[in-house]
């Protein structure tokens, strides 16, 4: 009897051992599976429709046909690089657009350099009252610049500011970016083709969003591409890379795209008024925004589509410390799971079709329950095989899904840029960042994870702040 007794308990300590072990790895393999069904489905966006090489050629093809596009940069303490981003925004290669600089209250000298540089001077402009957002104290603009438009406005966060650019813009389209990135010329035209291609369906399209530190930047344009040499700033690249390449263009040609980046969206004005504009108390506003229009067409059974293109590309300047990173990270975090939370009814509900199963679904196990299992995979797998109660064929199983299988999807993303995009003229640089691909599992998304924590932590306690994210200009990369 005494024997039985001893042996129970450590069969039970066994048991459970393998069960936590199971859970871990089965969480991963998923994981790692509906990555590599993206890769195959990205791959065929890009074969189905083609980079066009040159912008000449989109501008012959859709110079006619373009619709015209509000530009809407929201702007807050941004005096270091508004003027460079502003000039890049005027130098679009687009016929008929409008740039929009909302300065939401800035406490820095955002307004006085716009004024400065561009020689502004207050005007009227008719405000609509679609969408709701803090009171405007005027707009600003000049003869000298007539595309540009400067709206001032108390503070009210992000979506605020985009609400109220929605209430003065006059066209029927309107792009949403960071007034802290630098679209590339052709940008517009690029991510214009889907609403040119199939007008009565298309009401959102997203773009790339690549990394600008370490590039010189001239008179608002990327002129020489080049990487980082902090390694932070290198290993964002490979997970922009990633995330952007892979992850939303394979969503994308799924239709089961939730997030079109607050970096770099265009949409179709009548769309976004119907779902009451962006969101007011959450941190991601870009996501439910997506995912609002979702629903919204879903429930009123209309015809739409939510597209991804690849080519047209935002620069910005990510943060390069750990300090500022792990603030980003945590609120990207909170925001997933603030969305996932209000909008919980569409998992897995029939009624609103491949959204609620596939869009929902990557939502459920990548951001949701994702870093709570790998965390937990990070601290007990190693421990319980230390303690004699998991097999070795455990560990490794463990060891193949959180390093092997991530490094193989990060380099075959590398292989799709190369093939389809080419971005980095030198080979130099891919074998840098393929380097970067490995040594990212090693570390780097170990600590990911865990300030993805911190963002179920700041959640649980419904923190709303955005953190400070102080940011150096593109001046300094110049």
């Amino acid at each position: 009897m005494t024997g039985l007794a001893v042996s129970d308990p450590a069969a039970w300590a066994v048991s459970a051992a393998e069960a936590i072990a199971f859970v871990v790895i089965l969480t991963g393999v998923l994981q790692t599976l509906f990555y590599f069904i993206q890769l195959v489905y990205a791959g065929a966006a890009l074969a189905t429709r083609p980079p066009v090489p040159r912008s000449a050629t989109l501008w012959r093809r859709y110079s006619e046909q373009a619709p015209a596009i509000s530009v809407l940069a929201p702007a807050f303490n941004e005096e270091l690089s508004i003027v460079e981003s502003t000039r890049s925004l005027l130098a679009l290669q687009y016929p008929d657009f409008e740039v929009v600089i909302i300065n939401d209250g800035s406490k820095d000298g955002t307004l006085q350099k716009m004024i400065d540089a561009f020689g502004l001077e207050r005007v009227d402009r008719f405000v609509d009252r679609a969408v709701s957002h803090a009171p405007i104290r005027g707009f600003y603009a000049s003869s000298d610049y007539p595309r540009l438009l400067v709206l001032d406005k108390e503070n009210g966060g992000k979506s605020d500011a985009l609400n109220a650019g929605i209430n003065c813009c006059r066209t029927a389209l309107f792009c949403a970016i960071d007034a802290d990135s630098i679209l590339e010329p052709d940008a517009l035209l690029r991510v214009v083709r889907p609403f040119i291609d199939e007008p009565q369906l298309t009401i959102a399209a997203g773009g790339t969003i690549r990394i600008a530190n370490g590039c010189k930047v001239d008179a608002g344009r990327i002129s020489e591409i080049n990487l980082p040499r902090n390694f932070l700033a290198l290993v964002q690249i490979v997970e922009y890379l990633r995330a952007f390449l892979m992850a939303r263009l394979g969503l994308g040609k799924m239709q089961a795209l939730t997030v079109i980046s607050g970096a770099f969206g265009l949409f179709r004005r009548r769309h976004v008024v119907e779902v009451g504009g962006y969101s007011h108390g959450t941190v991601g506003e870009d996501m439910e925004l997506v995912i609002k229009l979702h629903r919204l067409m879903r429930e009123q059974k209309r015809d739409y589509r939510i597209e991804f293109i690849a080519e047209p590309v935002c620069w910005t300047e990510c943060p390069d410390s750990l300090q500022i990173l792990s603030r980003q990270r945590a609120r990207w975090q909170r925001g997933s799971l603030e969305c996932f939370a209000k909008h919980r009814h569409m998992l897995f509900n029939p009624k609103y079709g491949r959204i609620g199963f596939i869009g929902f679904g990557q939502i459920l196990l990548v951001d949701v329950v994702g870093p709570l299992i790998e965390v937990i995979g990070y601290i007990l797998v190693p421990l319980l095989w230390g303690l004699g109660l998991l097999a070795l064929p455990w560990l490794l199983a463990f060891l193949a899904v959180t390093f092997t299988l991530g490094i193989f999807l990060s380099a075959a993303t590398l292989v799709l840029e190369e093939i389809q995009l080419r971005r980095f003229p030198r080979i130099r640089e891919l074998l840098i960042l393929a380097a970067v691909a490995v040594l990212e599992n090693f570390g780097y998304r170990q600590l990911s994870n865990f300030w993805r924590l911190q963002g179920w932590w700041q959640y649980i306690r419904k923190q709303q702040s955005w953190g400070t994210m102080t940011r150096k200009g593109f001046a300094s990369a110049s």
